[in-house]
């Protein structure tokens, strides 16, 4: 075995753990899983060609986010936010208006769970990294400046000290502690830490999800109304046309969206730590092609909001074929 060999082994043993949260770090920096999956590539690119002279001074972890969040900060400088339809305009009240698209806007995009965490990994461990992942929280932390959001994730959802943070980003602890404060006081604001009275169970969650995917597939919309929250609001990237309130929701849902009875073929999933559904819809020729994801938030009892993602490639991110045949009849 050559020495170049040997020394990519031992890279790989030392830094390969680490690459599903550095994945995890990226996307809540940028917004985007296609963009933090380059800036994880770029990572551990610059990881490789410095190893050498890496001293170990911190350890591999600490070394890896440090060069993973300056590509990020990098990054940001030559890009604009990234949004979801709520966060560009007033909702739209007509719920036979037409969906109106736009593939120019950066929209911000939804993580699927399989990317991030693993069957093996520590359930507590999971349920912290699910929460920090939350699509709400998303959308808000684009509204921080690159260092804010750096020096939030670091501090508070990394749990790294302020004085480690300090050195892995060049700054002062004081600093630090200054930018912290004003990105702890911008999300306030923005109502991204506010939390329902009561949070949802899993099972909860998953009950509802149930019943959402049986009510699209049957085009029942009296049963997706029982479903919404009252002030349930669906967006559907890549159209900047949004919904507020169940009524107008339910409204352009039964007139442009359910068709008919088995149109539509739903399967659960998990995206951004939230209850999913990974959606087909029926070919004219039989059988049913990827068409998206919709990401539900929820309180124990409603769905309060759908984030449908019109992108078949998320489909198969999550682990789900392109296409399915026609269900066997029972």
């Amino acid at each position: 075995m050559t020495q170049a060999s040997t020394a990519h082994i031992e890279f790989d043993r030392r830094t390969q753990p680490y690459r599903r949260e550095l994945l995890a770090h990226c996307y809540r920096m940028l917004g985007s899983p296609d963009d933090a999956e380059d800036l994880v590539q770029e990572t551990y690119l610059r990881a490789w060609r410095a190893f050498d002279g890496f001293e170990g001074r911190s350890s591999v972890r600490t070394w890896l986010y440090q060069i993973a969040t300056h590509a990020c900060l990098s990054a940001l400088r030559h890009r604009s936010r990234r949004v979801l339809p709520s966060g560009l305009g007033a909702p739209t009240v007509d719920p036979s208006a037409a969906a109106a698209m736009d593939f120019d806007v950066r929209w911000l995009g939804p993580l699927p769970d399989a990317l991030v965490t693993d069957e093996s990994d520590d359930p507590a461990s999971v349920v912290a990294a699910r929460d920090s992942l939350r699509l709400a929280l998303i959308a808000c932390l684009q509204q921080l400046s690159g260092k804010q959001r750096a020096v939030l994730l670091l501090r508070d959802v990394l749990d790294f000290p302020a004085a480690e943070v300090a050195e892995l980003l060049g700054s002062t602890t004081a600093a630090v502690k200054s930018s912290l404060q004003r990105a702890r006081a911008r999300l306030d604001e923005l109502g991204a830490v506010a939390a329902d009275a009561r949070n949802p169970t899993e099972p909860e969650q998953r009950a509802l999800l149930d019943a959402y995917m049986t009510a699209f597939q049957n085009a029942d919309p009296d049963a997706i109304e029982r479903l919404l929250h009252r002030d349930a609001i669906l967006e559907m990237p890549p159209a900047t046309t949004w919904f507020a309130g169940k009524r107008t929701c339910v409204g352009y849902l039964a007139t442009q969206v359910l068709g008919t009875a088995g149109d539509w073929l739903m399967l659960a999933t998990v995206a951004n730590g939230q209850p999913a559904a990974v959606a087909y819809h029926r070919e004219t020729g039989g059988g049913y092609r990827a068409f998206g994801l919709a990401v539900l938030t929820t309180t124990d009892r409603a769905i309060t909001r759908i984030a449908a993602f019109g992108d078949a490639n998320l489909v198969t991110a999550c682990g789900f074929p392109a296409t399915m045949p026609e269900p066997t009849a029972p």
